[in-house]
């Protein structure tokens, strides 16, 4: 057996990719480990392609992957920046192995104060998708909210999909061109 093959010592739920719906996969189940990046796990099975989160790793013979944000918050309390784009940079798309942020599908990022009654900050994140209709998208927005909401300062977080303007690979960034072979 490769060090990439592996059986499921618990039931776990994972993500199907590409269709982003939830699934339990059974103990003794056999897979192999495509990619172990952004704090997850994406998987192939008899049944499919998955994406088992980091927290889970324990199930599959890895690590269980725990996160935290080593980062200082600024002179008023509000999240560092680059505390929150190190963090979008943590986040993959679990079909291509490179972050979010070098494929170019961040397109901004803001910081303000939160209205809510927890006070604190917000981080407002607008991104796309390679594809339209990529069922993935919502587990990814969902990954970059969690891993926004690690840094300190941040007291909530929004992540919105939207399509304009479309994404093209013109979009990737110089080390994720280069990640890809595409240069």
């Amino acid at each position: 057996m490769s060090s990439k093959e592996r059986t499921l010592s618990r039931d776990v739920v994972a993500t199907q990719i590409p269709s982003g719906d939830k699934h339990t996969l059974h103990a003794d189940t056999k897979l192999f480990i495509h990619q172990t990046l952004g704090g997850s796990f994406t998987v192939q099975t008899d049944f499919g392609l998955f994406r088992i989160n980091g927290q889970d790793g324990d199930a599959i013979g890895e690590q269980v992957i725990t996160e935290t944000v080593d980062a200082s918050t600024l002179a008023d309390g509000a999240p560092d920046p680059e505390a929150v784009w190190d963090q979008l940079k943590k986040v993959y798309d679990p079909e291509i192995p490179v972050n979010i942020v070098d494929l170019g599908l961040v397109y901004s990022m803001e910081v303000s104060k939160n209205e809510a009654p927890e006070g604190g900050h917000k981080v407002d994140v607008a991104m796309t998708l390679t594809a339209p209709g990529c069922g993935m998208g919502p587990a990814i927005a969902e990954d970059a909210k969690t891993k926004i909401l690690l840094v300190p300062g941040v007291a909530a977080a929004d992540v919105r999909i939207t399509w304009e303007p479309a994404w093209n690979q013109s979009m990737i960034s110089e080390e994720g061109k280069m990640k890809l072979g595409l240069i």
